[in-house]
């Protein structure tokens, strides 16, 4: 029998089920959480909108929501939500931080796709990158500002391992209105954003292991550090490329 390979856990919804693969696909097995409306018909789809009905969401530019701004009280609330709704079904902080990180990592290739289908738009000779430091750099301020509405305060690249770069950002969004408990002062909430840099790097073909690390200073006690570990080939690459 051929065997096929599992899909990646971070796109994996059923991934934890007890069904078998048979049930899964079996039309006869139905869920209530997983289920789909049933489709409109012709008419419905395609008549007249009423009057004074609100525009349907999937009818808007996508180049003319470039510069909307989502409220920040209604995104934190959002993502404390998440992380409370995370905390109850981990077992640990690291647990707790690799199930923000493949949140982020969703967001990501989303955020990727829509970068990339508004440049292509946009310009008559669109440009992907290939090498890495124009990549950093793009993930630093077009990928921070798409997400945070501001770029990241700075770059770092490490002094002794030559494959470790890092993203500073003093004050993250996400962490604002986030209190941490003393039992869990290790816990980096931005891991949710070290999971969206690692989704953009492997979808331009630089892959890397991405991790947030608190850093604070007397001056910004929230201060961030994402840290990405290339992966081998990509230095192998850049040493061709030079």
């Amino acid at each position: 029998m051929q065997q096929y390979s599992q899909p990646h856990p971070r796109f994996s919804v059923l991934s934890g089920s007890s069904l078998s693969s048979a049930e899964h696909l079996s039309p006869t097995a139905s869920s209530t959480r997983f289920s789909l409306p049933s489709a409109p018909s012709i008419n419905t789809a395609l008549g007249t909108p009423k009057p004074g009905a609100r525009p349907n969401i999937y009818d808007r530019n996508l180049n003319k929501t470039r510069t909307s701004e989502v409220s920040a009280s209604a995104f934190t609330f959002l993502f404390s939500e998440v992380v409370q709704y995370t905390q109850k079904r981990v077992s640990g902080i690291n647990d707790l931080e690799r199930r923000l990180n493949t949140l982020g990592y969703r967001v990501g290739t989303r955020v990727l796709e829509l970068m990339v289908w508004r440049a292509e738009s946009s310009s008559k000779a669109p440009k992907r990158e290939i090498r890495f430091l124009p990549a950093l750099m793009a993930i630093h301020t077009q990928v921070w500002r798409a997400v945070f509405g501001r770029p990241a305060d700075a770059i770092e690249k490490s002094v002794e391992n030559e494959d470790e770069y890092m993203i500073i950002d003093n004050d993250p969004p996400i962490e604002r209105h986030i209190s941490v408990p003393r039992d869990m002062n290790q816990l980096s909430c931005s891991s949710f954003t070290a999971g969206i840099v690692e989704a953009v790097l492997d979808g331009l073909g630089l892959p890397a292991r991405v991790t947030a690390h608190h850093t604070p200073t007397q001056q910004f006690s929230s201060r961030t550090t994402i840290l990405i570990k290339l992966d081998k080939s990509v230095l192998e690459r850049e040493e061709i490329l030079k």
